[in-house]
């Protein structure tokens, strides 16, 4: 009987350890293992989309155009109607039961999205500079990103590769960052591969209780930038290319040292350290109990984590399920509000207004054309691409096209992508506080890209 028992014990132990390895190394490489294809920087995911992308051809834009209006006319029927089919299903209420406000923001995006497509209505929503370039150039790649990330999203969510990183990193996150050890693969999801990606990925780890209000609004602002393969798009955009090792140098640096300064600073400060039902969180979880080492104790819990997966089916629903709620729930948010963002800044002289308080701080920081770089500070907050555009066609000093490269990067927070979907997640920030904390961004950031780039040039 005994040996029964044993033999059970080993095949069980043996199932945990290949249900928490093969999985965790499969998103590992798709998140996160570098590669480098046609001569350029690039990760697995991010192949995928493009391929995706590829198959699809001609037909994204009305296959965006149709989930955006979908969500839209489902939302609203949703809301208002509540059939019964829909109150009965927890996943239908997620994705289409919403607040007025929310959906009033989904019907507009839906709006703006059928003026883009058929160009029609006022220019100034659909040309290329407004909701032209949120739809063509941003949305289609959100769409696949997005469905596929939501798909794979469970392969580092559940099979046990958190426990075991939360326990080997946190004696590093928790003293210099205040965050939880599982924090780091949030982190390097996003500045290795898509900001986005990482958002959601902290959104889901705050409705699952693994991160705090606080925690949750830190990572997402502070650990969520645009992956290496967009900085080196932006640099390219102002003909820097070939200083791409200092410029990433650059924004790890300043983006550390913002992360470190503005978590104690308004209105990160004021989060709460709770969970999102309320309830306190329990710190000795963290811990490595006496006479356990510190890998060891990591890989029980991972393997106690994979054998909480009864089935790989009810795994893979739930990425379904990510997916949905993502490409539903994010895409028409993004349209809405990138669209409004960038007419506010094609339309009016607000951000070059706001921008004309930096010239003194940019003359003291002996930054040449320092009038011109000034009209790019804030801009960014509409949509990263549009500082070195600005600056590719303004500025001539190359010294000042890496300020304001770099700049755009480590602000991280920009209406027509990231700061879009992190209001659109459960991250616990508003419109406000992401305009608040975006410049906070700018003004910790500006100091150290400026130091590193008078050291180059």
């Amino acid at each position: 009987m005994s040996d029964t028992l044993l033999a059970q014990e080993g095949h069980k132990s043996s199932r945990n350890l290949l249900m928490f390895a093969i999985p965790s190394l499969l998103g590992l490489f798709f998140f996160l293992a570098p590669l480098t294809y046609d001569g350029s920087f690039t990760f697995p995911l991010a192949l995928m989309a493009k391929a995706f992308k590829a198959v699809l051809g001609d037909a994204i834009l009305p296959t965006v155009t149709g989930v955006i209006c979908f969500s839209a006319i489902a939302s609203i029927a949703a809301s208002l109607i509540k059939p019964t089919f829909v109150t009965q299903s927890p996943l239908l209420i997620r994705l289409f039961v919403l607040t007025p406000t929310w959906l009033a923001i989904r019907t507009l995006g839906a709006v703006f999205t059928l003026l883009a497509l058929h160009q029609i209505g006022p220019e100034i929503i659909w040309n290329g500079n407004t909701g032209g370039l949120v739809l063509n150039d941003l949305l289609p790649s959100l769409l696949v990103t997005f469905f596929l990330a939501g798909l794979l999203l469970p392969l580092l969510l559940n099979f046990g590769l958190l426990e075991l990183l939360g326990t080997l990193l946190s004696k590093f996150m928790r003293p210099i960052f205040r965050l939880p050890g599982r924090a780091a693969i949030d982190c390097m999801s996003s500045w290795l591969g898509d900001g986005t990606v990482g958002v959601i990925l902290t959104s889901k780890q705050y409705e699952d209780k693994k991160y705090t209000a606080r925690e949750a609004a830190v990572v997402a602002t502070m650990f969520s930038p645009v992956g290496i393969s967009f900085s080196l798009v932006v640099l390219t955009q102002v003909g820097l290319a070939n200083y791409f090792v200092p410029f990433y140098f650059a924004i790890c640096l300043s983006g550390v040292v913002a992360a470190m300064v503005i978590q104690f600073l308004p209105p990160l400060s004021y989060k709460k350290d709770l969970y999102i039902d309320g309830t306190a969180p329990n710190r000795d979880d963290e811990l490595v109990p006496a006479g356990k080492s510190t890998v060891g104790y990591g890989l029980e819990l991972a393997l106690k984590r994979a054998d909480k997966v009864k089935s790989l089916g009810s795994v893979a629903k739930e990425g379904f399920s990510n997916a949905l709620d993502m490409v539903f729930g994010v895409l028409p948010v993004v349209m809405a509000i990138g669209t409004l963002g960038l007419i506010v800044a094609e339309a009016t002289p607000i951000f070059s207004l706001m921008g004309a308080p930096f010239v003194p701080l940019l003359e003291m920081l002996n930054v040449p054309e320092a009038a011109a770089a000034a009209e790019t500070m804030l801009v960014g907050f509409t949509d990263m691409y549009v500082p070195s555009i600005i600056a590719a066609s303004t500025i001539d000093t190359d010294l000042t096209k890496f300020v304001v490269a770099a700049l755009s990067v480590t602000q991280l927070i920009f209406m027509s992508e990231t700061g879009s979907v992190i209001l659109s997640s459960k991250v616990p920030i508003n419109f406000l506080e992401l305009m608040a904390i975006f410049l906070l961004r700018t003004l910790v950031t500006l100091p150290i890209i400026v130091l590193v780039a008078h050291a180059i040039f």
